[in-house]
C-alpha cells in the first residue's frame, strides 16, 4: 500500500489547520486591540491622552475607576449609583415589558389567522426601516402631553416601543418552527390555550426568549440620544448619558470616560456569558426545519 498520498493528504490538512487558527488569531487580535486599548487610557495615571500604538500601559493607577464610581451630586448624593440604578431599572423593565409584548404578539401571528395580521407584521417590518432619531420630535411631544418627559417611566416607554417590533419577528419565527402536533395533543387532553402558551410553547422557545431578552435588554441599556433628549435631570441619568459629562468644549477626560465605558460594558458582558448556552441555539433557530 502506497503510503505517500495518505501523509500527503494528512500534511495537507495539517497546512490548513495551522493556515485557519493563524487567521483566527490575526483576527481575535484586531478585535481585541481596540478594547486592550480603552483599557490602557483607563488604567493609565493622569489626564495625559497616550496615543502610543502599545495596548500595554506604563503605569497602572485605578484612580479613573475610583473618580467614576465615587461621583456624587450637589448634595452628596452617591450620583453614579443612582444612575447605574436608573440604568438597571429602565434595561430591567425595557427587558420585561417588551419580551412580554413580543412572546404574545408573536405567538399571536405564528399559530393565528385573523384579518390584519399580514398588515400588522408588514407595519412592524416597516418601522425597523427608520432610525429611533427620526421619531425623536414626535415622541418628545407625546411625553410632554402625557406627562411623562423627564422621568424614568418615559424613558420606559419610549425603548419598550421600539424594542417591541423587532423581538416580534425574531420570536414568530422560532414559534414557526415548533411543531403545531404538540399544541393538537395538549388540546385533546383538555389543555387551555393559556396553558399551552405559558407550559408547553414559552419553555421551547428558551434559547429565542434569551436572544430576545438580550436585544431587548441592550437596546435601553446602550441607548444614548433619545436619553439625552427626553431627560433633562442629572439624577434621573442613565449611565450613557452621564458619561457625556467627561466629554467638555475644551477638553476631555479620557481616563474617566475609559473607565466609565468600561464600566457600562461589564452588565452587558456578564449577561452574554450567563446567556451564552442558549445564544447558539436561538441565533440559529429555524435555518434547519425537517
Amino acid at each position: 500500500m502506497n503510503r505517500r498520498p495518505v501523509v500527503a493528504g494528512m500534511a495537507s490538512a495539517r497546512l490548513s489547520g495551522a493556515l485557519a487558527h493563524g487567521v483566527l488569531v490575526l483576527a481575535s487580535m484586531a478585535a481585541l486591540y481596540p478594547i486592550l486599548w480603552v483599557l490602557k487610557i483607563a488604567l493609565s495615571p493622569g489626564q495625559a491622552f497616550d496615543s502610543s500604538p502599545s495596548p500595554l500601559p506604563t503605569a497602572f493607577s485605578t484612580e479613573h475607576f475610583i473618580a467614576v464610581t465615587t461621583t456624587t451630586d450637589a448634595g452628596g448624593g452617591w450620583l453614579f449609583g443612582r444612575q447605574l440604578f436608573n440604568s438597571l431599572a429602565v434595561a430591567g423593565t425595557t427587558t420585561v415589558v417588551g419580551l412580554f409584548l413580543a412572546c404574545t404578539a408573536a405567538y399571536a401571528f405564528s399559530r393565528f389567522r385573523f384579518p390584519g395580521r399580514q398588515a400588522g407584521l408588514t407595519a412592524f417590518l416597516l418601522t425597523q426601516i427608520f432610525p429611533g432619531v427620526v421619531m425623536l420630535i414626535p415622541l418628545y411631544i407625546l411625553l410632554d402631553v402625557a406627562g411623562l418627559l423627564d422621568s424614568l417611566a418615559g424613558l420606559v416607554l419610549v425603548y419598550s416601543t421600539t424594542s417591541v417590533p423587532f423581538c416580534t419577528w425574531m420570536l414568530k419565527g422560532y414559534f414557526d418552527t415548533l411543531p403545531r402536533e404538540l399544541e393538537e395533543a395538549a388540546r385533546i387532553d383538555g389543555a387551555s390555550q393559556w396553558f399551552i402558551f405559558t407550559r408547553i410553547m414559552l419553555p421551547l422557545a428558551r434559547p429565542a426568549l434569551a436572544v430576545t431578552a438580550l436585544f431587548a435588554f441592550m437596546t435601553a441599556w446602550n441607548e444614548f440620544i433619545l436619553a439625552a433628549t427626553l431627560v433633562n435631570d442629572a439624577a434621573l441619568f442613565t449611565l450613557p448619558v452621564a458619561l457625556q459629562r467627561y466629554v467638555g468644549e475644551f477638553q476631555t477626560d479620557w481616563g474617566s470616560f475609559a473607565a466609565g465605558a468600561i464600566l457600562v460594558s461589564v452588565p452587558v458582558m456578564a449577561l452574554f456569558y450567563a446567556l451564552q448556552k442558549h445564544l447558539v441555539g436561538g441565533l440559529t433557530a429555524g435555518a434547519v426545519k425537517g
